[in-house]
């Protein structure tokens, strides 16, 4: 829920929000022992295919030699942001990715 609070000021807030939200929601209710395999599996395939969208962003800082993208919050290359956004991406497909396989052992 942290990342969606920080997204506030955000040109495309509501998307990175209700992503966040939803993440969130799914962990809530593993945390309650309620698993839904088929929304996990939906959002982690949105998730999926979102990161894809990123990859060429992410070569780029790659072939920039990395520079700090948490320096500050005005980002001084056009990628930054874009990488900022594939790793928080990354951080919510690990987590989906935990809960898919969570809810898939809870069915056997």
């Amino acid at each position: 829920m942290l990342f969606a609070i920080v997204q506030w000021n955000d040109p495309d807030a509501f998307i990175w929000i209700l992503m966040y939200v939803v993440v969130s929601a799914v962990a809530f209710l593993a945390f309650k022992g309620k698993s839904y395999p088929w929304l996990n599996a939906g959002v982690t395939a949105i998730l999926i295919v979102s990161i894809l969208f990123y990859v060429p962003d992410v070569v780029d800082w790659f072939g920039d030699d990395m520079p700090n993208i948490a320096d500050s919050m005005k980002a001084s290359s056009p990628y930054i942001e874009l990488v900022r956004e594939f790793f928080g991406l990354f951080i919510s497909l690990v987590a989906m990715t935990f809960y898919l396989i969570i809810s898939k052992k809870n069915l056997s």
